[in-house]
């Protein structure tokens, strides 16, 4: 596993993880809260093999994640900053790329990209990433998804961070394992997560901070005070979205009316799968992206 530090001009940089050289298609994976670029490994190491296409496969560390730069502005983590990291990072490994490849936060951060600069990649794939337009129409007018992401409003806390680090970080721990007991859950696994906490945690909490798309509440009107234009809304690239299921923070209403902002859209639904499904199930994510990396033309399918 190649680790490196890759220096964007406008002063950020971005500690990332990449397999395959130089010179080679690239695909480019973007992690969530409260994971880091090191949940993309396995993935990684597939697509950079000969006979699972021979990618080029980068990583990076979001801003205010593991190594990368941690601004202390909160304001320095809203969408548009985060979108100009990852276009610059994609820039400097040759654009367009392949492959914008996303999970929780970073599919946010993708869904941006794609409809502001599609020029910079060729397709998206996003695992459990709300779309803003169906987002943005649950968090206002559904009681079920305000209470599924009710969660969003504690780490907007000022002691947000101390918390988290209470008890060898128990309510992190928490949000994997209360809605499947997380198996997958090793030893190993949890103390790459304590380095990356131990890192950096404020600037994970900053994402939802600098957020307007958050459940309202009595003192915070949230959602409710925003709206989005449709033109910053469509995606027009080949898109596939493979969502779980049981994701209980993110339900399968979601993903209802997605294709009136994405008209080349492959929906694939996977029963029996959290929000974790990375950690869970890495070879059917592994078989679905590459099946989607191989298809020839574009066509909306929806395989539930």
């Amino acid at each position: 596993m190649e680790k490196f530090q890759q220096a964007l001009p406008h002063g950020i940089t971005l500690s990332c993880r990449a397999a395959g050289g130089r010179g080679r298609p690239v695909l480019v994976f973007l992690h969530g809260f409260p994971e880091a670029a090191f949940v993309w490994d396995g993935l990684l190491e597939h697509f950079a093999r000969p006979e699972n296409g021979g990618y080029r496969c980068v990583a990076p560390n979001l801003r205010g994640f593991e190594q990368s730069t941690q601004p202390a502005e909160v304001k320095a983590y809203r969408a548009k900053y985060l979108v100009q990291d990852i276009a610059a990072l994609i820039e400097s490994e040759g654009a367009p790329i392949d492959c914008l490849v996303a999970h929780d936060w970073g599919g946010a951060v993708a869904w941006n990209l794609a409809n502001q600069l599609p020029q910079l990649t060729k397709r998206l794939a996003i695992i459990n990433s709300p779309h803003p337009g169906t987002f943005l129409r649950e968090l206002t007018g559904n009681p079920a998804q305000q209470a599924a992401s009710a969660y969003m409003n504690f780490l907007l806390r000022p002691d947000a961070e101390q918390l988290l680090r209470e008890d060898d970080y128990r309510r992190l721990w928490h949000f994997f394992t209360q809605w499947g007991g997380a198996p997958w859950l090793t030893q190993e696994l949890k103390a790459q997560y304590r380095e990356v906490w131990d890192a950096s945690l404020t600037g994970g909490c900053n994402y939802y901070r600098a957020s307007p798309l958050r459940p309202p509440t009595a003192q915070d009107p949230g959602a409710q005070a925003i709206s989005l234009r449709r033109e910053m809304l469509t995606v027009n690239l080949p898109t596939l979205v493979l969502w779980a299921m049981d994701d209980a923070a993110l339900p399968p209403g979601l993903v209802d009316g997605l294709e009136e902002y994405v008209p080349h859209l492959t929906l694939e639904k996977v029963p029996a799968a959290t929000h974790w499904i990375i950690h869970e199930q890495p070879e059917l994510v592994a078989r679905r992206l590459g099946r989607f990396l191989n298809t020839p033309g574009e066509r909306p399918v929806d395989a539930s």
